[in-house]
């Protein structure tokens, strides 16, 4: 596929880099930042790559390779499907992946749309560690990362061949961060020795914070229970719990507890031994596959539950409205949670935890 390659630059050295392995392999390149909050506001606002600063990081880096570059607003997009999600999330007793939301309805939603139908660009190109691969079917692929301590195929389980068909990882093939950085300093690109953010972007503390102040009730404090409805304890709201903590729930029995389950209609935590939390069987919602359908109504896999994550021995049965995940041995994954499944290096596709999967 011929025509301009637009990559989106957060005004990191990933980004960066990517602009200028594609600029080296002879494409028409152009720049892309997104901004994320309103200009001048820093209230929740992204320390990775939708600020200010991070604008002209990335401007600085564009004019460093002598290519295009242009800054879209996709503020209430973020606001909206990102942030709002998480808040929800929290709030509503699901443990949410940030990264995951704004991959699917920020950058291979609302700006691969624009690339395309505004910009009349043919692909999209990210500073992600991953990788694609055209296959023998005519099929695109999503693969892991060469460098496995970086890969971030897991955030990107959502992308269908649509997307595919029109995304370019140029790092993904890279040995590790190191080679990253000496294809920076070789570029002299002004974003060769810039730190990583590791933490949530749009989070300046604790998340906690935030949820409290965008959603003050799920703060309200409630009972601490065992399964069989006896009351341990009281916490300080299950905005600022996560299924599967042991700390931080207001209980101190002499023996080991985890949030078992959270519910929010009634403000209450559910507790108990490492035994009882883990569970083979969840039910997933919002399942989706990169080749946009299984392999079949029922298929056997690696499912990876977190980021970077090892891989479970797993079967899926795909149902009208998800599909059931059966793990061969016990594991804990919290609701709102991603679940990948994968194929040796290949991203299959995933879903989300439900809340209240069977156990």
């Amino acid at each position: 596929m011929s025509g301009q390659v637009f990559v989106a630059m957060s005004g990191g050295v990933d980004s960066s880099v990517a602009a200028a392995l594609l600029l080296e392999r002879g494409e028409d390149v152009v720049g892309v930042w997104m901004r994320l909050v309103p200009g001048g506001v820093d209230t929740d606002a992204p320390r990775c790559c939708g600020t200010d600063e991070a604008g002209e990081d990335a401007r600085r880096a564009a004019a460093r390779l002598g290519i295009p570059f242009y800054a879209l607003d996709y503020a209430e997009a973020f606001g909206r499907q990102v942030v709002d999600r998480f808040v929800d999330a929290y709030a509503s007793g699901e443990t949410p992946n940030p990264c995951v939301s704004c991959n699917q309805h920020v950058k291979f939603d609302a700006l691969l749309r624009d690339v395309v139908a505004k910009f009349g660009g043919a692909r999209l190109a990210t500073g992600h560690y991953a990788r694609v691969a055209d296959a023998p079917d005519g099929t695109r692929r999503l693969l892991r990362a060469r460098d496995a301590a970086k890969d971030q195929s897991y955030a990107l389980y959502m992308l269908g061949q649509r997307e595919l068909r029109r995304t370019v990882f140029p790092i993904g093939e890279l040995a590790n961060k190191t080679e990253t950085r000496e294809i920076a300093a070789r570029f002299d690109l002004p974003t060769a020795t810039k730190a990583e953010s590791m933490d949530i972007c749009f989070v300046s503390g604790d998340y906690r914070d935030l949820v409290r102040k965008r959603a003050p009730r799920a703060f309200d404090v409630g009972p601490v229970e065992r399964v069989d409805g006896g009351v341990v304890g009281q916490h300080g709201g299950i905005g600022g719990l996560t299924v599967g903590q042991r700390s931080g729930t207001g209980v101190a029995t002499g023996e080991r507890l985890y949030v078992l389950r959270l519910e929010p209609e009634r403000s209450a935590a559910i507790v108990g031994t490492r035994e009882e939390i883990t569970r083979t069987t969840y039910e997933l919602r919002d399942v989706s596959f990169t080749r946009d359908k299984p392999r079949g109504n029922s298929f056997e896999t690696s499912a990876v539950l977190r980021y970077r994550g090892t891989p479970l021995a797993a079967a899926v049965e795909v149902i009208p409205d998800g599909a059931i995940l059966r793990l061969a041995a016990p594991a804990l994954v919290a609701p709102g949670q991603a679940v990948v499944f994968y194929e040796g290096d290949e991203v299959m596709g995933g879903g989300i935890v439900r809340a209240g999967s069977p156990g």
